[in-house]
């Protein structure tokens, strides 16, 4: 039977999965963030997973630095925030094995490190936002919380949050 995503004319079914989605749209992951410290990339509790930030690193290397405001744009604020959204689909494959359990984007938080004048949060996110909404649908929905920050790590200009919901592993009864 097709999902309700192919029926509403996108390409994911059951049989396809995300990986085959991403195929489709041409987007390729990079490889997974490390941790800057003392913690884990990514832990599942039920039918949950949830990630540690993801910076905008490409090749283990900040590839957009700077504060929105300063002197980074809203173009590139936005940038940032889809290659760290990137990212975080990397650590979910690195902790999945792959991205056909991911069912969807639950909750994404987006920090932004701005000027104090700075007021084009919801645009920058929406970098991040956008790529959920091509990779799941838009009728998959997912809740948003943006704001602004005085610093982050390494000089990043965002970090991606977010929260899947995962389907359950399915346990062989055979012996």
């Amino acid at each position: 039977m097709e999902s309700k995503a192919r029926l509403l004319g996108h390409r994911i079914t059951t049989k396809d999965g995300l990986g085959s989605r991403l195929s489709d749209l041409g987007i390729v992951l990079p490889a997974p963030p490390t941790p800057l410290g003392a913690y884990v990339e990514s832990s599942d509790a039920g039918n949950l997973l949830f990630l540690s930030g993801t910076l905008p690193v490409v090749n283990r290397k900040l590839a957009i630095s700077g504060r929105l405001g300063e002197n980074l744009s809203v173009k590139e604020g936005q940038e940032a925030a889809r290659i760290a959204s990137l990212n975080a689909l990397a650590a979910a494959k690195e902790h999945l094995g792959d991205l056909d359990r991911l069912k969807k984007l639950v909750k994404l938080t987006v920090l932004i490190a701005t000027t104090e004048q700075f007021a084009d949060h919801a645009p920058v996110a929406d970098g991040a936002s956008d790529l959920f909404v091509k990779i799941f649908g838009p009728e998959a929905g997912h809740v948003r919380l943006v704001y602004g920050v005085q610093s982050l790590p390494i000089g990043a200009p965002v970090i991606v949050d977010v929260i899947f919901e995962i389907e359950p592993l399915r346990h062989s009864t055979s012996q």
